[in-house]
């Protein structure tokens, strides 16, 4: 049975860390992992080492974090527990990808699919499919990337995880963009777009508009991407998101571009009526 002192500190720990106070949280779960290493309790053990791995994740301390997780792992081997290992396995690829360690992670996420196959989380799994696509997308493997999110697509449909379908068509529309196939960025961005606007998800819709706005930009579509972009520029400032400065720089250059066209456009109507 859980030690209750360990499991109230790490639902206190939980809610720190869903409010952003990592310190806290960190401090919770610390003290938690204290009291699992006194009782002995394997399975509370888990519980609070998998917690600090992941506060440690989300701050940047990736060694610390990748410690944590291992022993995590060790743990779960032990008790046999094939899908906790399988989420931990995720959990360890993540640190790699996140440092650009793009086949390290791939491994991991590799592993923990053949466990995903045998338990059959179908929720999980599509989820996993689309890190495997964001990793191939990354190294240039296009064609295995998007059947990984074609993939994926199935089983966010089969789950119904609206949110998890507009992600990956998001990713689909970045492939997308690398290859400069700009029907196929622009079909996907905005079957991104739909959903995130039948979720009302402002952030999912600001991430639809970025991706088209620099379709339209790349095409020499100024008009229309100075409009995506004044949309991205508002989601940016409601919810304070670090891309802020770098979108108003773009939009401002992009607002030149379109005035510079009017003005060229207005010298050949001059021109034409000479």
């Amino acid at each position: 049975m859980r030690d209750s002192q360990s499991e109230q500190l790490n639902q206190q720990g939980n809610e720190y860390f869903s409010r952003g106070f990592y310190t806290d949280a960190y401090r919770c779960y610390a003290q938690a992992l204290e009291a699992d290493r006194q009782s002995g309790d394997g399975r509370a053990l888990v519980a609070s080492l998998g917690n600090l791995g992941n506060i440690c994740a989300v701050s940047g301390r990736r060694g610390q974090a990748q410690a944590y997780y291992q022993e995590v792992l060790e743990l779960q081997k032990i008790f046999g527990d094939d899908r906790g290992i399988s989420t931990t396995l995720v959990n360890l690829g993540n640190l790699r990808v996140d440092a650009g360690e793009w086949e390290r992670g791939k491994a991991y996420y590799l592993e923990a699919l053949d466990l995903m196959e045998q338990f059959g989380d179908a929720a999980a799994k599509a989820v996993l499919l689309s890190d495997l696509g964001l990793v191939d997308r990354e190294t240039g493997k296009f064609d295995q990337a998007l059947s990984y999110y074609e993939q994926s697509l199935v089983l966010m449909r089969q789950v119904n995880n609206q949110a998890g379908q507009a992600d990956v068509y998001r990713m689909m529309a970045r492939l997308y963009l690398a290859r400069k196939q700009y029907a196929e960025i622009l079909a996907c961005a905005q079957t991104s777009l739909a959903i995130a606007e039948r979720l009302r998800d402002e952030l999912r819709m600001g991430g639809a508009w970025y991706l088209m706005a620099g379709c339209h930009e790349e095409q020499g579509h100024w008009e229309e991407a100075a409009v995506l972009l004044e949309r991205v520029v508002r989601v940016d400032q409601k919810y304070g998101l670090p891309k802020l400065k770098e979108n108003l720089t773009r939009l401002k250059a992009v607002q030149e571009h379109l005035g510079n066209s009017d003005r060229h456009m207005k010298r050949r109507k001059v021109s034409v009526n000479e």
